[in-house]
C-alpha cells in the first residue's frame, strides 16, 4: 500500500493532536476508584489536596496517562514500585519488563498488594487493577505477558512511585 504525502501529513497531525490532548484519558462513564472499604481512606477533597492533579485523575478517577509519558517506563534500577496514593509496595523491579506498550509493565505483583475488578468501559471487558490498601486505580492486567505467570500488569506510571534498593 502506498501512502501519499498528504495522507501521511494529515495522519501525523491527527496523531500529534490526539497525543497532546490525551495526556490523561478517562473512559466515558468511568467510575471512581475501587468501591469498598480500604485501610487508607480520604474524602474526594482530601485526595485532591493530597495528590498532584494528574495523579489524582489516574488514581481516583481511572484516567490513563499517554503511552510513553512516564519516566518510570525507563526505570531499570533494583527496587520497589509503590502506590502513589498510600505508598504500599506493589511490584518488585525484578518482575518489570518492556512490554512495548508504552506503560510500565510487570508480570507479577507483590503478595497482598493489589485487588482486581471487572472494567466494562470502552466496549470491552477488562480486568482493572487497584491498590488493595487505598483502592487507587493502577491500570489493567492482561493474559499476554511473559512466563512464569503469562500476565501483563500494565500500570500507569502516575499511579506509582519508585524506591531504589
Amino acid at each position: 500500500m502506498q501512502v501519499d504525502r498528504r495522507t501521511f501529513l494529515l495522519g501525523g497531525t491527527a496523531v500529534a493532536a490526539f497525543g497532546a490532548a490525551a495526556l490523561l484519558f478517562r473512559p466515558m462513564g468511568s467510575s471512581h476508584a475501587a468501591e469498598g472499604t480500604f485501610e487508607v481512606s480520604f474524602t474526594e477533597d482530601e485526595w485532591r489536596a493530597k495528590l498532584e492533579p494528574k495523579v489524582f485523575e489516574v488514581l481516583r478517577h481511572e484516567a490513563t496517562e499517554a503511552p510513553g509519558s512516564s519516566p518510570l517506563l525507563n526505570e531499570h534500577r533494583a527496587g520497589i514500585f509503590n502506590c502513589a496514593g498510600c505508598d504500599l509496595p506493589l511490584f518488585d523491579s525484578k518482575t518489570k519488563y518492556d512490554s512495548g506498550t508504552g506503560w510500565p509493565s510487570f508480570y507479577q505483583p507483590l503478595d497482598n498488594a493489589v485487588g482486581e475488578a471487572t472494567d466494562n468501559t470502552l466496549g470491552m471487558s477488562r480486568t482493572e487493577v487497584h491498590c488493595r490498601r487505598c483502592g487507587g486505580h493502577l491500570g489493567h492486567v492482561f493474559n499476554d505477558g511473559p512466563q512464569p505467570t503469562g500476565l501483563r500488569y500494565c500500570m500507569n506510571g502516575l499511579a506509582l512511585t519508585f524506591t531504589g534498593a
